[in-house]
């Protein structure tokens, strides 16, 4: 799994050029490859610092969901935010598991896929999310056709499949949305999605990534031009923060945010926890279960695009109290210091 997220830093940093060049959806904003590297870099990351686990750890899920509370953290813009999404996601029936098996990654996929659906308030078909749900199907066809084999050789061929359906996914995406049909590409997301799952199958199998799978993508050729560049200019911005929300202050923001902007996603960073102190409370069997019991609180992970920043953060800001607040433009000027493309989108 480190091999993979390792695999994945390096590949996507290779292609974050050309995938900011194809980037037109949901924003012109070009920079759908530098989102998804820093994100994938960040959950690489978590592992750089050895003390992030008291004691050597052979444990699947356990690893990907330290990686996945670091991607989660850093996520950046709508693909980042995504990837991080999945992460946490496929760790989750992973855990307590010492290996990958042809069951567990069709399970997983299927997992992340339903959750990165959930997590966005209006999906889009022609995306990430439809590359990651053609995926998850051809695992779970291939783990169902093999009677869920638990062999090597059968998690080679749902990888396999996983990375095949993906690419045909992909190919799909320019007629499914009318901004790449009429620019003649390929979704940016949606193939950075790709790399990742192909990623994941050469790291497990130990071959070489296929050098050949982005062969004949349109607008994907080195010569392209950078269609984002040639697009209206977004006046909006980008808002990205992590809170502590019950599950009904989370559907009130959600509600809200919708009001305000779009491109809203909303995603689970960890696991619940008791506020206002009633943990102790749990073994008082004079306790009162409606008025001493805890209110359960969730960490997540807030992304919107909004035309202006100040009413969604007073929106967030009135709910609870965030950390890590960005506002970043969705369209600013092109940074000549930058390689195309790559026009800074910090805080």
């Amino acid at each position: 799994m480190k091999r993979w997220l390792g695999k994945a830093e390096t590949t996507l940093g290779n292609h974050s050029d050309r995938l900011n060049a194809i980037n037109i959806f949901p924003v012109a904003d070009g920079d759908t490859g530098t989102n998804l590297y820093l994100t994938v870099r960040a959950a690489a990351a978590a592992f750089v610092d050895t003390s992030v686990f008291d004691e050597p750890v052979n444990d699947v899920g356990a690893v990907l969901a330290t990686a996945g509370r670091a991607a989660m953290e850093q996520a950046r813009g709508n693909s980042g935010t995504l990837f991080a999404v999945f992460l946490c996601a496929v760790a989750e029936p992973l855990k307590g598991h010492t290996r990958l098996s042809a069951p567990l990654l069709a399970t997983a996929l299927n997992r992340a896929q339903l959750r990165a659906w959930s997590a966005l308030s209006e999906p889009v078909p022609g995306t990430m999310l439809s590359v990651l749900e053609a995926a998850a199907r051809a695992a779970g066809e291939c783990d169902t056709a093999h009677h869920r084999d638990d062999s090597n050789q059968a998690l080679g061929l749902a990888l396999d499949a996983a990375v095949n359906a993906a690419l045909e996914a992909v190919v799909r995406t320019e007629d499914q949305l009318a901004p790449l049909h009429a620019a003649h590409v390929v979704d940016a997301g949606g193939v950075g999605m790709l790399l990742i799952l192909d990623c994941l199958r050469s790291a497990v199998l130990g071959e070489e990534l296929q050098g050949e799978l982005l062969d004949g993508l349109h607008g994907y050729d080195l010569q392209d031009p950078h269609i984002h560049a040639g697009m209206p200019d977004d006046d909006g911005v980008e808002v990205m923060c992590t809170i502590n929300l019950s599950p009904l202050a989370a559907a009130t923001l959600r509600q809200r945010l919708d009001e305000l902007g779009d491109s809203v996603i909303m995603s689970q960073v960890g696991s619940a926890s008791p506020v206002g102190g009633a943990a102790a409370q749990d073994d008082d069997d004079d306790a009162d279960d409606d008025g001493d019991a805890a209110e359960i609180s969730y960490r997540w992970r807030v992304h919107v695009h909004v035309p202006d920043a100040e009413p969604a953060v007073a929106v967030i800001r009135s709910l609870g109290d965030p950390t890590d607040i960005s506002v970043s433009q969705l369209s600013m000027p092109r940074d000549p210091g930058l390689p195309a493309g790559q026009h800074g989108h910090e805080s």
